[in-house]
């Protein structure tokens, strides 16, 4: 089994795993922080906006069963790419959306992505999510892991205005 990794940030981390999880080639997702300059923060540092980081994922994947790209178009699926400064209720710096790369080819791979995204002109608003070089991932403190699995009841109240958001934007549309 080959494996690479891809990290994506996009509001709630808790949000942002079972989307992932779910799908064939996913060896592992976990939550954390990155793109700050704070070693180690914890989520209380996070949600302070004074370390610079977003609450995001990384995803374990093996590319001989899933693509980089297929996971860079689910990613378009479950974060707004229209607001730069949040996801849904989830507002501020960090719950920005970002696809964090870790390679060329991961950069062209979502590059590309994003302006076919944008020229398919399903959103009125441009596409800001950005594409930066991945940072230091850091780990969430454990409570954050799986936490759809932990509290399905909280989980689903929360993923309710994406799944909105899914059904305005995606469903019937691909």
């Amino acid at each position: 089994m080959s494996e690479d990794t891809a990290i994506f940030a996009g509001g709630c981390f808790w949000c942002m795993v079972e989307p992932f999880d779910s799908l064939p080639g996913i060896i592992k997702v976990r939550s954390g922080y990155t793109g700050g300059h704070v070693p180690n923060p914890t989520y209380e540092q996070v949600c302070s906006h004074t370390t610079g980081h977003t609450e995001a994922v990384k995803v374990w994947f093996d590319p001989e069963i899933i693509s980089y790209r297929q996971l860079v178009d689910l990613y378009w699926q479950v974060a707004d790419p229209t607001d730069a400064m949040g996801q849904f209720q989830d507002r501020g710096d960090n719950y920005r959306p970002v696809i964090f790369v870790n390679s060329s080819q991961q950069r062209e791979v979502a590059e590309a992505s994003k302006q076919d995204l944008a020229a398919s002109q399903r959103f009125d608003d441009p596409i800001v999510t950005t594409i930066e070089d991945a940072q230091p991932f850091y780990d969430a403190e454990e409570y954050h892991q799986d936490f759809y699995k932990k509290d399905p009841l909280r989980e689903a109240a929360m993923m309710a205005p994406r799944v909105r958001y899914q059904e305005k934007y995606w469903e019937d549309k691909q």
